[in-house]
């Protein structure tokens, strides 16, 4: 699986973290920045994940910056964009199971590196279960297109 990461600055030490469980899962990704501690704009590195999945470059993307929120509403305004918010374990298995996220967002100033980790574990290889959650992603397709073409 190719995988698209980006942080900010308050993400960054995290990201790094991350990039060793895509290694340890011998996935291949490419790293959106930052790679400075210096203060830099969440949306900037959010835009560029967000995108790539969106345009099928990369098939998932993790996004991660001080609280999580900032690069969630980010990503989520992209089309076919699915980006969770999962700072447990519980919310990253279901966002795989029931929404087929294709965006995993952490907050690098609410978790811990190592549940981080356990995190994009579980996110990775938890499957979407599909059946009854099909119509309900179908549904989120169409208000995607119809908020487009307003």
């Amino acid at each position: 699986m190719l995988i698209a990461i980006g942080s900010d600055h308050a993400g960054l030490e995290m990201k790094m973290e991350i990039i060793s469980v895509l290694k340890e899962f011998s996935h291949e990704y490419v790293d959106y920045g930052t790679d400075t501690p210096q203060s830099v704009d969440y949306p900037d590195f959010g835009e560029k994940v967000a995108d790539a999945v969106s345009t099928g470059k990369t098939e998932r993307g993790i996004l991660i910056c001080g609280t999580g929120i900032g690069m969630s509403i980010v990503a989520n305004k992209f089309p076919n964009i699915r980006a969770a918010l999962c700072n447990e374990l519980f919310s990253a298995r279901m966002s795989r199971l029931h929404n087929d996220a294709n965006v995993l967002v952490l907050g690098g100033r609410i978790i811990g590196k190592d549940l981080a980790k356990e995190i994009v574990r579980t996110w990775i290889t938890v499957p979407f279960e599909a059946g009854r959650h099909v119509n309900r992603l179908k549904k989120i397709t169409l208000i995607e297109e119809k908020t487009a073409r307003k």
